[in-house]
């Protein structure tokens, strides 16, 4: 998976394989093609997250 930004500059993830954006956090794949998403790409989406909730002060 890779992190990328939305327009609105949240971070989200996209599989590396085929592109999608669903996760499936049941199996910690990719929902499309079920590629596994590696603890490493979880920790790194989760920083850019967490730099976005400093960034922005918008916390769910």
């Amino acid at each position: 998976m890779v992190v990328f930004y939305n327009p609105q500059g949240a971070p989200e993830l996209a599989c590396n394989e085929c592109g999608c954006r669903w996760y499936d956090r049941m199996t910690n794949t990719c929902y499309d093609c079920g590629t596994e998403v590696s603890d490493a790409e979880v920790a790194a989406f989760e920083k850019a997250l967490e730099q976005h909730y400093e960034k922005t002060g918008n916390r769910p």
